[in-house]
């Protein structure tokens, strides 16, 4: 600043004396007002001493755009814009940050953009509005300013097409009773989420907008633009990310109160229901409720919101913040992409799909993925992103490889006999390692040891910016090992290789440290540890790298003939699509006859007909001339890796030695699952408790047994959610209410009663809950230590159990009662396991290599 110089050469007083201080009369901002902005709303008034900057007559000028333009080039900050105009400044919100924190016409999306270029906003720049500025024209050294660009349309010919388009926020401002954009600490879920971010606008701290201060207690309300009249759909994600929420932030600070006000409590996904019992253990509560208002205290801006507690009491309770769970919704410009492709929409906007063809829209060749075909969650959308991708490459058969092109590197550097020069990377990862260990710390740890050359901390190693940086400092440093010390080699290394690579660097001269999973994760609330252990995890990494040998890739010839092992829906839907694409495939079942659990589907809540489907698909599996069928079947032995196995199929049913070697080039275990027996509810001491799938036969075979049954009760869970199994099985809710409806419509003189924990109608299932209720279908919840009873009573039932909504006890008499047993892995799971090396989890179902991206 040119009053901070002045000081510094030794001048302290001005020769005039002038009424604000800080003005030096260099008209930059009369100057940038009149020449850039074309306004001129500020000018020199008076003469001599009495010379100044002002508006006319000293009013408060009309034509001034609060722009700001000439606070932006006074160089010592002397203008006050609120002496210029009435005209409130209006800051331009930043998307990403989801309208927290502003940001200016010209910017960078975000920090791991990809490219990471800048761009102008042509709804907010003043040049594109009013034709004038250009400013930033003459600042940019670079020269890299191009006001002339266009949006330009190009016409490319494809043989298929896979519309992603995603998704839009429900807007929750439409929830006026709920206090969002009238009171600053009420937030969305994706708002909220921005603050936890270490590149949020607090860097991760839990702060309040109204006064930069921890909220000491959140709320989290569920279900904000989801199952409600005019949106007959669960968003499928919110109850997890609100568990997600509540469980970092307490993390970021232990202390933290975190509830969260839902009705059911939908956590259907694998591993779901763990996390959801972890959150409780950390003290996250639950209260089932939905709160219709949140009302703000003026004098401390905290929140009050009145509920009815589980004891059935009216309470109200003060929280420092409310984060609205919002719903998904297709986006706004689905129906115009809809006209465009001639594709169908169902009733809410989004892309009408099969429930046996999920991907597959209602106009050949255009495939969908992700929540635009119904809400979703991640690891969903990404399969169904590769089912859309492979019937697209299914189609194209025939173009396949025409289009590749090689991608070319530098020439590598010959770094024989050089002493080992190493950089080392260290990643905050957000707050998941920044957070934790003392960043800063170990990167001086890393500068003392033996030939560390260089050695520094990135916010995210992985983001497009430091990969350039690190690709400079290879170059600059002359570096020929590195070592990034970050997050897990699975996700990461191969990008990481890439980088040392385009530097020159041969791939194998590069090292990771998991310093998140195997450090900080563990150690989370040992700060000290964690640091202690990321130091000895990147002294690790050093040694080996100073040991690290240039390497060659080789090639090996791939046998393009695959494996599938299991015979159900599943196995034939993979088998069927890779022979499209024209490769061999071995499918081999361990049953004599294909389809799986499909066998004793009759009916689906949508009304399409599953046996038919099977039919069609068994037709088609033995009418194609790529597939081979192995029935009776089991693979005994293994032998080779990805590219070239060699595996045994023996013949369940005959004597066959040593069975028939194949070989192919992948795998894929699709052998399904089995239901549990359950030993409860006199299952198996009488013949009128039945399983969901026996109710089923029964209901497509019209039983005799059916015609006199004036009760049915259904009970879920059965052998699920416990400490057994602490898993939910995810169908049994939709097919509960599937087979209610069913005996509903052929004797709505039934009564039905379906008793359960939480109701997992998840995504569009919802709308047939709402259709079971309006049916009749009663549903009553009970809780986990208060489980159903059920006796004989001379040839019929008494269930008893405990409505806690009324906390009074309830007694149904009964014809049939219909158990929800758990789904269980099969008996062949753990030896298919152990011929691939597949690893398990603690359910024994198979680890994916990323639970939400692999």
């Amino acid at each position: 600043r040119i009053v901070e110089m002045a000081k510094e050469m030794g001048i302290e007083e001005p020769r005039f004396p002038k009424k604000n201080e800080n003005c030096i009369l260099c008209g930059l901002c009369t100057r940038v007002c009149e020449e850039r902005m074309g306004v001129g709303a500020i000018s020199f008034v008076n003469r001599g001493s009495e010379r100044k900057v002002a508006v006319p007559y000293d009013k408060h000028s009309p034509i001034c755009m609060a722009c700001g333009a000439c606070t932006v080039v006074c160089p010592t900050d002397a203008v006050d814009l609120s002496d210029v105009t009435l005209n409130e400044p209006r800051p331009i919100m930043a998307d990403y940050d989801m309208g927290l924190v502003p940001r200016s016409s010209i910017y960078i999306p975000f920090a791991q953009a990809i490219p990471k270029v800048a761009l102008i906003d042509r709804n907010t720049c003043m040049h594109f509005l009013k034709d004038v500025c250009k400013s930033c024209e003459n600042f940019c050294e670079a020269n890299a300013i191009d006001f002339e660009q266009e949006d330009k349309i190009e016409q490319i010919n494809v043989g298929a097409v896979v519309l992603a388009p995603g998704y839009e926020q429900f807007d929750p401002d439409l929830k006026k009773e709920l206090g969002y954009a009238r009171y600053p600490n009420v937030l969305s879920s994706l708002q909220f989420e921005r603050i936890l971010s270490a590149s949020g606008p607090f860097l991760g701290k839990v702060l309040r907008l109204s006064d930069e201060k921890s909220p000491g207690k959140i709320a989290w309300i569920q279900c904000v633009g989801s199952r409600e009249v005019d949106c007959n759909y669960c968003s499928s994600v919110c109850c997890m990310y609100a568990t997600k929420e509540a469980i970092i932030s307490k993390e970021h600070e232990p202390d933290l109160d975190c509830t969260i006000f839902f009705i059911d409590m939908r956590a259907f996904g694998k591993g779901f229901d763990a996390y959801y019992e972890r959150a409780k253990e950390l003290g996250v509560k639950y209260i089932r409720c939905r709160p219709s208002s949140v009302k703000e205290v003026p004098e401390t801006k905290n929140l009050k919101i009145t509920y009815q507690a589980a004891d059935g009491e009216i309470e109200t309770e003060e929280f420092g913040m409310v984060v609205l769970s919002t719903g998904i919704r297709p986006p706004g410009e689905v129906r115009e992409l809809a006209e465009k492709f001639g594709i169908e929409l169902d009733r809410y906007g989004f892309a009408a799909t099969l429930p046996l063809a999920p991907v597959e829209t209602s106009k050949p060749g255009v495939y969908v993925c992700g929540p635009f075909a119904s809400p979703k969650d991640i690891p969903e959308t990404v399969m169904e992103a590769s089912a859309g991708a492979a019937k697209a490459m299914a189609l194209l058969t025939e173009q396949r490889g025409t289009l590749i092109t090689h991608k070319e590197y530098p020439p590598e550097k010959d770094v024989a006999g050089q002493e080992p020069r190493i950089g080392v990377f260290i990643c905050h990862c957000g707050r998941n390692i920044g957070g934790i260990a003392d960043v800063p710390d170990v990167v001086e740890y890393a500068k003392t040891l033996p030939n560390v050359v260089y050695a520094e901390h990135n916010l995210y190693t992985c983001s497009t910016d430091t990969q350039d940086k690190i690709k400079e400092m290879i170059a600059e440093h002359d570096l020929n090992r590195v070592i990034v010390a970050s997050c897990s080699p699975r996700t990461h290394e191969p990008l990481f290789r890439n980088t040392c690579r385009e530097a020159r660097l041969n791939e194998y001269l590069f090292e990771m440290a998991n310093i998140r999973d195997q450090c900080t994760w563990v150690h989370m609330h040992e700060p000290e540890k964690a640091t202690r252990k990321a130091k000895d995890l990147v002294r690790i990494a050093v040694a080996k790298a100073r040991i690290l040998e240039p390497l060659v890739k080789g090639t090996l010839k791939v046998n393009n003939k695959a494996l599938v092992s299991g015979g159900g829906i599943a196995g034939m839907t993979a088998a069927l699509n890779l022979a499209d694409q024209g490769f061999n495939v071995h499918l081999v079942e361990n049953q004599e006859q294909l389809g799986g659990n499909l066998v004793h589907i009759h009916s689906l809540l949508s009304g399409d007909d599953p046996q038919q489907k099977l039919k069609s698909t068994i037709e088609k599996i033995n009418a194609h001339p790529n597939i081979d069928v192995y029935l009776k079947s089991i693979v005994s032995a293994v032998e080779g890796s990805i590219g070239n196995f060699k595996s045994t199929i023996q013949n369940n049913g005959e004597n066959n030695g040593d069975g028939k070697q194949v070989s192919h080039g992948v795998v894929i275990v699709a052998t399904g699952a089995e239901q549990y027996e359950p030993t409860e509810y006199l299952y198996g001491k009488n013949p009128r408790v039945l399983t969901q799938r026996t109710f089923e036969q029964w209901l497509s075979e019209d039983k005799a047994e059916l015609k006199n049954v004036k009760s049915v009760v259904m009970i879920q869970c059965v052998g699920s959610r416990d400490e057994t199994r602490p898993y939910c099985s995810r169908i049994c809710c939709s097919e509960a209410i599937k087979n209610a409806i069913v005996i509903k419509n052929k004797h709505p003189e039934t009564d039905v009663y379906i008793l359960y924990r939480d109701i997992r109608t998840y995504g569009l299932l919802e709308e047939h809950y709402r259709t079971a209720r309006e049916k009749g279908v009663r549903f009553i919840r009970y809780e986990e230590d208060k489980k159903p009873e059920v006796s004989a009573n001379n040839g019929s039932f008494k269930v008893s159990c405990v409505d806690p909504v009324l906390n009074v006890p309830v007694t149904i008499n009964s014809d049939l009662v219909v158990l929800a047993p758990a789904i269980v892995p099969g008996e062949t799971l753990s030896e298919v396991g152990k011929l691939y090396k597949l690893s398990l989890n603690q359910d024994k179902f198979f680890l994916e290599a990323h639970m939400k991206l692999r």
